[in-house]
């Protein structure tokens, strides 16, 4: 029996570890943390015959033939630098769920931001037009539960429908470690310094990116990203271009293009959908709606659907999600804003004057447009976690002084409520422009003890 080890015990490691199991393999879960949490989902692997090792460093061995990594693992890890050069197959958990689907078509979605909500819009309209299309990778099911899924369902008595089309929203770390991955339409939503830190330079991340819609057959591009456009329809001829401000200001080829003229959506020339149809806040918004649209019919999905889709689609939890009003003031979970492009994306979405809160596990990146946004738009910020000094010392640089540290979401959400009172403010953001892995394990989980908090409120 061949063996496999997978590193790390999140949802993508159980799933690539299950599939594995499936197909024969002798598996090894492992995780370089130990906690509560670890410990159970290692005994209950134990009980399906997956060896979990807590609390320990990969190693290659001789007898392996192959790794799995799961998204948050470094690709350039020595361990895994060793375990290629000796031979061992090492890829991600895409790859490993792209072997087992790519008989369906995929569209694949990426960029720095936007890629949750044009995931989530781009499957409500594909569901709406009735193909069995799942959403998957960083939004939905692990890739390689979709996998498990539909080994469940071959193998069934009854048969459950095929997958129509596979709905993948993609990070960078995945691509790096998923090379063969191929879909049918490619989207890049946007294009902005991030994870730096992992990558390196700019044009590292760059390529990382255009090699997923380098290996697309069709490509779907934001055409008012400043780093997309500057790069041009030189670099990307038959792709199609989005643009909110529009058909004057498309670029790339008219007849693929999707723009928004006199409150509509155009796509191909066509009049597709009221762009106020979308009801999410922000200009940013719209261009995930455009460029939602444009997958829809590169995939001949009809106008119909789409309208309808659109029509009942509710947003996505922990961007700009709304999460309640008490006394008059919106209270808006924006917790998936963990760079600060996306975080001055978020506060510039919303009415003014805002009460913020930020911070968190401070990123590497240029928070230039995010300070003038918050001394444009916020009556007061309230800082929480490891960045908050450092954010302090960065807003007080800038003549911003109406700032508070306090620490923790426990203590932001009553003080926020407070200073919405005083300064009558219509809105608290929580919009950390940081990750979240100073005091929580993800950003949904800071996003629920917001939510948490913010109920409390109104009993």
């Amino acid at each position: 029996m061949p063996n496999a080890h997978v590193i790390g015990l999140g949802k993508s490691g159980i799933a690539a570890a299950r599939l594995l199991k499936l197909d024969g393999w002798e598996v090894t879960l492992s995780d370089s943390n130990s906690s509560d949490t670890l410990q159970q989902r290692q005994q209950q692997l134990a009980g399906e015959g997956i060896k979990v090792k807590l609390g320990y460093s990969f190693e290659p061995t001789a007898s392996l033939q192959l790794v799995v990594v799961s998204p948050g693992v470094p690709w350039d890890l020595p361990a895994l630098v060793d375990a290629r050069n000796m031979g061992i197959e090492t890829i991600g958990e895409m790859e490993l769920a792209w072997r087992h689907l790519q008989s369906s078509p995929w569209v694949a979605i990426t960029g720095t931001n936007g890629k949750t909500t044009t995931t989530a819009l781009i499957a409500a309209i594909f569901q709406a037009a009735g193909f069995h299309a799942p959403a998957c990778g960083n939004i939905g099911y692990a890739a390689c539960e979709l996998a498990i899924n539909q080994h469940s369902e071959e193998t069934a008595p009854d048969k459950q429908s095929k997958i129509d089309w596979v709905i993948a929203e993609i990070s960078s770390y995945q691509i790096e470690s998923s090379p063969s991955v191929a879909p049918s339409i490619g989207v890049l939503t946007t294009f902005t310094p991030d994870h730096l830190s992992r990558h390196g330079t700019l044009e590292r991340y760059y390529n990382i990116k255009a090699h997923l819609l380098s290996q697309s057959k069709h490509q779907v591009f934001n055409g008012d990203d400043a780093y997309l456009r500057r790069l041009g329809v030189e670099h990307w001829a038959g792709a199609c271009w989005t643009s909110v401000k529009g058909k004057g200001n498309s670029i790339g080829n008219p007849a693929l293009g999707v723009y928004i003229e006199d409150g509509w959506v155009f796509a191909q020339g066509e009049q597709i959908v009221p762009s106020a149809s979308l009801r999410m806040p922000g200009e940013h918004n719209q261009q995930n709606l455009l460029m939602a649209v444009a997958a829809a019919r590169l995939a001949g999905i009809e106008k119909d659907a789409i309208a309808r889709a659109i029509a009942n689609f509710p947003g996505v939890p922990h961007r700009l999600e709304h999460i309640c009003t008490w006394q008059g003031i919106d209270f808006i979970n924006d917790s998936k804003a963990t760079n600060y492009d996306a975080a001055q994306v978020g506060l510039a979405s919303v009415n003014s004057p805002v009460i913020l809160i930020a911070g968190g596990e401070a990123k590497a990146g240029d928070d230039t447009g995010w300070m003038q946004t918050i001394q444009a738009k916020a009556a007061a910020v309230l800082l929480i976690g490891d960045a908050a000094p450092a954010f302090a010392q960065r807003l007080q640089q800038v003549g911003y002084s109406s700032y508070e540290i306090v620490e923790t979401m426990d203590k932001a959400i009553p003080r926020a409520a407070e200073l919405a009172q005083k300064y009558n403010a219509p809105v608290v953001l929580l919009s950390p422009a940081c990750a979240s892995f100073d005091q929580y394990q993800n950003f949904e989980q800071r996003g629920e003890h917001f939510r948490q908090l913010c109920q409390q409120m109104l009993l």
